[in-house]
């Protein structure tokens, strides 16, 4: 499957570290001949960034407006990209989720201060909420120093790709985009299983078979599958780079990411419940919180 991109939608709340989402932005649509929706949500809890009272008058909020417009332009500055100024009013997860499905945009990408902890708990994170309810992948970026796309060019420089895979449907779907960056910016591709020990066990050990006869048939069937995962065609166009390591998936995948100056991490999204995810987090989460590169995460597009 061949990913298109035609429409991308960047958000910024215009602090340093959110702008650096901006440069991807720009250098994608570039790259696919897509447009852009430069997108800035007016959060008027915070209405004190723009030097305006939290009195939400309509005076005030217009000024917020142009304000906000004025800024977005000089952010795309004398870039040749077709692009358009979105600026909206209200919670950010929400606007930004909703005017992803009114554009009908194919990509999204946000910044992501990587909170952990009690901080994340109590602050929680926007760019989290906002990959839950998106109807398209998210591109979180963190550190400019570590991305893929120099903010001062905008030139895309993808050589290694990794992509988390767990067998599951939503693992897939992150493999059919890894093949497809990886055809488009001719990369690398880690096609990477995490086993971990005592889940595996729990579920597939007979009682009767020694645990080192079967560990290693079980490493060895995996390993098969996941080299069975690449299509034939695929590796006239891409290097694929089957991997099996063990522990806990988000530790691994972070720890090989930097290990092996992986560009991007590509993984799917799977549904928690509140409590689960704002105490524990899917593998998802706590990856983009700690890797060193941008993460793309993908889920099927909602049916309508």
């Amino acid at each position: 499957m061949r990913v298109q991109v035609r429409s991308i939608l960047c958000t910024t709340d215009f602090s340093d570290f959110s702008n650096h989402a901006v440069p991807y932005g720009i250098a994608l649509a570039k790259e696919f001949n897509a447009k852009l929706y430069l997108c800035h949500v007016i959060d008027l809890s915070s209405a004190a960034i723009y030097g305006e009272a939290v009195f939400a008058l309509e005076d005030q909020q217009n000024r917020m407006i142009k304000f906000a417009l004025e800024e977005l332009r000089k952010l795309i500055g004398e870039q040749s990209v077709t692009w358009e100024p979105v600026v909206t009013v209200g919670n950010p997860a929400v606007e930004v989720a909703r005017l992803a499905e009114e554009k009908g945009v194919d990509l999204a990408i946000a910044a992501s201060h990587g909170r952990s902890g009690l901080k994340r708990v109590i602050l929680g994170s926007v760019t989290e909420r906002i990959m839950r309810t998106l109807p398209c992948p998210l591109l979180v970026v963190r550190s400019p120093e570590h991305g893929f796309v120099t903010p001062a060019h905008q030139e895309i420089r993808l050589k290694q790709i990794l992509v988390g895979y767990d067998f599951s449907p939503d693992s897939d779907l992150a493999l059919q985009y890894g093949l497809s960056l990886a055809q488009e910016f001719q990369a690398v591709l880690h096609l990477v299983h995490v086993v971990e020990p005592n889940v595996y066990e729990d579920l597939v050990k007979p009682s009767s078979v020694p645990t080192d006869k079967f560990q290693q048939d079980l490493r060895r069937r995996l390993r098969e599958r996941l080299v069975n995962m690449v299509p034939e065609e695929a590796r006239a166009w891409c290097t694929p780079v089957p991997t099996l390591l063990a522990g806990a998936p988000h530790e691994e995948l972070t720890k090989y990411a930097v290990v092996n100056d992986i560009d991007l991490i590509i993984l799917g999204v799977r549904g928690h419940g509140l409590v689960e995810t704002i105490l524990v987090g899917s593998t998802t989460d706590r990856v983009i919180r700690r890797a060193p590169c941008p993460v793309l995460s993908v889920q099927p597009r909602a049916k309508t």
